[in-house]
């Protein structure tokens, strides 16, 4: 994905701890300048701090992804360095209540609240930098879930506002083609993180890989042919990989 004669950007959000974080630490050793979103600063500087040295920048925009002053900070960023953005990865996600409540009793104001973060938020973070991604020929990277497709007892809103996002990622696919701009959803597969073991409060989650389990994966998709990938859903843990028929 790297541009002849430039060092290319890239926007990860949620990148403080868990796959954000091992995903922003793999982009750094491939030699991307990276703007690094998360809500909690002590957090983020601790991940910064972990992510390979060498040369390029990284910079820290502390927020929640909701809301437009922390897009705003990002895009302020990524034009300082050319405005031309070759990757967005919307990977911060609100899992919502713990224990996972069902749908029959699940809290509304908290529904909404998911939405708002898994749905809204990565179609904000879109919106807002799709010049610098036109410019950049870049490529939209939407995180899902296996909740998507499950129908898991109380995964129900999780799950829901993950399956809009894949719906949003294949239309965005399509809308934004003749811009030059790539859009697919991955999902990361059960992995050892602090959201996965909310999920499964008091439980042994032990037996889940590391997200790094999961940088083969990003080595093979980032380096496809982008107008053959776009538009499709990808599982990070499934060997060999291959572009859905």
């Amino acid at each position: 994905m790297r541009r002849a004669g430039a060092r290319p950007v890239a926007v990860v959000t949620g990148a403080s701890r868990g796959l954000g974080a091992v995903l922003a630490g793999y982009l750094r050793g491939e030699g991307y300048d990276l703007v690094v979103v998360a809500r909690h600063r002590r957090e983020l500087d601790a991940a910064v701090q972990s992510l390979p040295r060498g040369p390029g920048t990284v910079v820290s925009v502390v927020g929640d992804v909701a809301r437009p002053a922390t897009r705003n900070r990002a895009r302020q960023v990524v034009n300082q360095r050319g405005g031309r953005l070759r990757l967005l990865v919307n990977n911060a996600s609100e899992l919502g209540p713990s224990p996972l409540p069902r749908l029959d009793r699940f809290p509304l104001d908290r529904l909404a609240a998911i939405y708002r973060v898994n749905v809204v938020a990565p179609i904000a973070w879109v919106q807002d930098l799709a010049p610098a991604l036109e410019r950049g020929k870049g490529w939209i990277v939407n995180i899902t879930s296996d909740a998507a497709v499950g129908g898991y007892p109380g995964w129900g809103g999780y799950g829901a506002s993950k399956a809009a996002l894949d719906l949003v990622t294949r239309t965005m696919a399509q809308e934004l083609a003749d811009r030059g701009i790539v859009a697919v959803s991955v999902d990361p597969g059960d992995l050892r993180t602090v959201m996965h073991q909310a999920a499964f409060p008091g439980e042994d989650i032990s037996d889940r890989p590391l997200p790094g389990v999961t940088v083969p994966f990003w080595a093979w998709l980032l380096h496809q042919p982008p107008s053959v990938v776009t538009g499709h859903r990808f599982r990070a843990q499934v060997d060999p990989w291959e572009v859905p028929a």
